[in-house]
């Protein structure tokens, strides 16, 4: 890798994964350099247990995001996770709405055309782009093989005509929904979202697989509890507070260690 900061970046990253999946082995004290990885069919790392030991595993899926000045890693047991993480101060090259053509679906656009103000507009922009992400990183195909114009976030309240926000604003009073392009008028419920906003700088998504938090037909918060990690430096946990707030989605932000 090119570059010192890149190079930082990537080894942060890696002893984030390692030291954070290691967290979650209560059965034996586990070296997180002994961790093995593999790739899926379209390049998404696994965690690869080998088959040689007798103490039982959790089932655990995690993800990764970075941006320039934040790296996060988000974990579940048993359930596919996608996450994703942006910059507030993000700027694009071309307009909002142009950029907004190229990626976002139909119904996506117009929710963004209905935001007079440019700097508001932007910020929703950014929030469905993380969102987005995280779904496409939660079903492990990447972009290529999930384009984000194949697909539509909507908003619960938007879908139901109950407007407690306006309906092109994300909100955390909207349940957020995710439906394909071959089913416009069937939202799906497989999966689960939430957004946060971090430190005041950043927005971060997760994504969830819902079926294997078993909630049956009720939609029930994911509940996430937060740590601001430096690897072997600083672990300590985030709460609801300046540090991390939730704006949409269900999620709750869990103070247990």
């Amino acid at each position: 890798m090119r570059g010192e900061q890149i190079r930082k970046r990537a080894l942060l990253a890696r002893a984030l994964v390692r030291t954070t999946l290691a967290r979650y082995q209560t059965n034996c004290q586990i070296d997180p350099k002994s961790l093995m990885f593999r790739k899926n069919n379209y390049g998404k790392p696994e965690l690869d247990w080998p088959y040689a030991d007798d103490w039982s595993r959790p089932p655990l899926h995690f993800n990764i995001s970075h941006t320039s000045s934040l790296i996060a890693c988000g974990v579940t047991v048993g359930s596919a996770i996608g996450i994703d993480v942006e910059e507030k101060q993000r700027r694009l090259k071309n307009d909002t709405l142009a950029f907004a053509q190229r990626f976002f679906s139909p119904l996506e656009i117009e929710m963004l055309t209905h935001i007079v103000d440019p700097e508001l507009r932007l910020q929703e922009l950014i929030k469905l782009w993380t969102l987005k992400e995280a779904y496409v990183k939660a079903l492990g195909k990447g972009f290529s093989a999930s384009p984000f114009k194949s697909f539509t976030v909507r908003l619960g309240d938007h879908v139901k005509g109950n407007f407690h926000t306006p309906p092109h604003m994300i909100s955390k009073e909207h349940d957020i929904t995710v439906e394909t392009s071959d089913e416009l008028k069937n939202p799906s419920s497989n999966w689960q979202f939430g957004l946060l906003e971090l430190a005041g700088s950043h927005y971060a998504a997760v994504c969830i697989e819902q079926d294997s938090i078993d909630a049956g037909n009720e939609s029930i918060p994911i509940d996430l509890t937060l740590r601001k990690t430096i690897p072997y430096v600083e672990d300590e946990c985030v709460s609801a507070s300046d540090s991390a707030v939730v704006i949409g989605g269900l999620t709750r932000l869990s103070t247990s260690d």
